[in-house]
């Protein structure tokens, strides 16, 4: 998947694919703050899914829009998106590790 007005720095490791689900009801704004000369923030609406690419080191903040604000609700290593570009339906795999041991996490599958 090619970012091309976002590509990550060439002196980064390679690039990896990624998955994050809003399933929320609120709009959010996720952003990558963590790696140096390189800027990566997207709106996310409700039930939308968003494929990215980014180094595994990468945390996606993710920033739940609030009336004129957004709240920091959670920070999530891009290690944990990751996922295989072959497969199917990668969204299922990341959901499935994210629910473990935690009550409430911002990914879901989306028909």
């Amino acid at each position: 998947m090619t970012q091309i007005l976002d590509s990550l720095p060439s002196d980064q490791s390679e690039p990896t694919l990624c998955c994050y689900t809003n399933a929320t009801s609120k709009m959010q704004i996720v952003r990558v703050t963590n790696i140096c000369d390189w800027y990566f923030e997207r709106v996310v609406f409700p039930g939308q899914r968003l494929m990215f690419e980014a180094v595994p080191e990468a945390q996606l903040e993710i920033h739940t829009g609030m009336m004129a604000s957004a709240i920091l609700s959670d920070t999530i290593p891009c290690e944990r998106l990751m996922v295989d570009p072959r497969d199917q339906a990668p969204w299922e795999k990341q959901i499935s590790s994210d629910l473990e041991g935690k009550e409430s996490v911002a990914v879901s599958a989306v028909a």
